[in-house]
């Protein structure tokens, strides 16, 4: 990816996506999604996210949109994809920590993450975010299959 310096209109957005992420109720999403939910299986993962009876499925639903909203910006061209990845992690997390059972997922809902997934296939940078991020993931996912 040929670096571009971002426009005051990029920091406008990207600014406003932070804006976003700091509302009460998307923080205690964000929270549970970043914190609490780590699924072992597709069918864990589906216990939540295709049960509109969940408490958590309107916090899943919120999380994962928006993160898809972003990702979708920067494919369209409407935010730098440098300025995006530098300044956003948080979807990348989310791809990394699903990894292990994208693809069972992706056979029933085959649109999961898929702009997230196509900024990192499309932009350097964010393949190189995602790499270090998925480490990290598996180091975590360790860890915790450790203590239990």
């Amino acid at each position: 990816m040929e670096r571009m310096l971002a426009t005051p209109a990029d920091a406008e957005i990207i600014l406003k996506l932070y804006e976003l992420r700091t509302e009460a109720v998307m923080r205690q999403a964000r929270a549970w999604m970043t914190g609490e939910f780590w699924p072992k299986t597709a069918e864990e993962f589906f216990v939540v996210a295709s049960n509109p009876a969940d408490p958590h499925n309107a916090w899943f639903r919120q999380v994962i949109t928006y993160w898809e909203m972003a990702a979708a910006m920067v494919l369209h061209g409407a935010v730098s994809a440098e300025l995006f990845v530098d300044s956003n992690g948080e979807g990348f997390f989310l791809l990394a920590k699903f990894a292990h059972i994208l693809d069972e997922i992706r056979e029933r809902n085959p649109g999961f993450l898929t702009k997230t997934s196509e900024v990192v296939k499309r932009f350097t940078s964010a393949a190189a975010r995602y790499e270090v991020v998925l480490k990290n993931i598996e180091a975590r996912r360790k860890s915790m299959a450790a203590k239990s």
